[in-house]
């Protein structure tokens, strides 16, 4: 794989044509648990593909490269990645696999009323099709979703139904997501039988030893869980995973307040917090907000009516319009710029105020 990611423009142009690329690659690297290579591989196909021309190959770069922004923690950048994808293919008619990039995005966003309605277009459609692959993406996808959400019993079923079929490329994340939702809702057998399916796959990167140490400490006692967790976030600091790394901390935090060392508890919610809120992961934000507050911290919760100054310029034109009842195509057409990306600002703008409808946003001065 690094191979081909340094190799010339001509030959990353012809593996571009190729429709499996770069999912082959990228399932290839994730199952490895090597996101060093995911990053340099992506980013040479996006470079590649820009120089070159290559526009029907793009669209599939730019999603792969939001997959590895978005494990990163960056999901705005995703975002943008994603909403450049989708103009381009749509403008070249490419295939491209963004609507699977988008869930998995909402999900880690904690954004239920998109990813719900997308994990059931999308299991539903698979379902037809005879495509088990995509069925399992779609119960990793609420795996995530829910153990952000505290829903843990639903997360253990997503989580569960997913591992019954070893995926390559997110069977192992997957076991990660079984691990949690298991431990919460005292399924040890099950979480205990994950982590040993996970030590036979994690290979020998930060980031698969990570995962796995943070996974053993979950269902490990109490003389050795403090230092499994401390080796967790030394081995996933630096390794491009920072939505497992403010997992880890987040776990460890709540485990050091069950263990009634709060200092030490309120260092590591507090980290994690402060990741989740940077990164717009709103369910596990939350997670360690409650979580800070049991320690006797003082968080502010996100409420809804937040100041409209928050917004940036175009955020607040866009909300503006949508006050005033247009759709997000018409909102598109009359700024040129796609209906997709006016989503992308309607979710910011949502956030940012703490509002969850189009409703709620009429009955604010957005200053229009």
């Amino acid at each position: 794989m690094r191979e081909l990611a340094d190799s010339d423009e001509a030959a990353v142009g012809r593996w571009l044509r190729v429709p499996a690329f770069p999912i082959l690659q990228e399932s290839a690297a994730h199952e490895l648990w090597d996101q060093s290579t995911v990053v340099h591989l992506s980013t040479a196909a996006v470079t590649h593909a820009r120089r070159g021309g290559a526009l029907a190959g793009l669209p599939r770069a730019l999603a792969y490269r939001a997959g590895a922004h978005r494990l990163n923690g960056e999901f705005d950048v995703a975002a943008q990645l994603l909403d450049e994808a989708t103009s381009i293919a749509s403008a070249t008619m490419a295939r491209s696999p963004v609507r699977y990039h988008e869930l998995m995005l909402a999900a880690w966003r904690g954004d239920a009323a998109h990813a719900e309605g997308a994990i059931a277009a999308l299991t539903a459609d698979a379902a037809s099709r005879g495509e088990g692959r995509l069925q399992s993406l779609g119960s990793y996808a609420a795996a995530v979703l829910h153990n952000g959400g505290g829903r843990y019993a639903e997360a253990f079923a997503a989580a569960a139904d997913c591992c019954a079929f070893e995926n390559l490329g997110f069977h192992g994340v997957c076991l990660y997501e079984l691990v949690e939702a298991a431990t919460r809702t005292g399924a040890l057998d099950a979480a205990r039988d994950a982590v040993t399916h996970l030590q036979a796959g994690a290979g020998t990167t930060d980031w698969g030893r990570g995962v796995l140490a943070a996974a053993e400490a979950m269902v490990a006692d109490d003389a050795s869980a403090a230092d499994l967790f401390a080796e967790a976030v030394e081995r996933l600091r630096d390794c491009e995973a920072g939505v497992h790394l403010a997992r880890t901390r987040l776990q460890y935090g709540e485990w050091l307040r069950r263990a009634n060392r709060r200092t030490d508890a309120r260092r590591e919610l507090t980290a994690a917090h402060e990741m989740f809120t940077g990164m717009g992961a709103r369910g596990f934000a939350e997670r360690a907000r409650r979580e800070l507050v049991a320690t006797g911290e003082k968080v502010r919760a996100s409420k809804a009516g937040g100041s409209a100054s928050a917004l940036t310029a175009q955020e607040a034109q866009i909300a503006g319009l949508v006050a005033e009842g247009m759709t997000n195509a018409e909102i598109g057409a009359a700024l040129f710029i796609s209906a997709h990306t006016v989503e992308w600002h309607l979710r910011k703008v949502f956030a940012k105020l703490g509002i969850t409808s189009r409703r709620q946003l009429r009955t604010m001065p957005i200053g229009r």
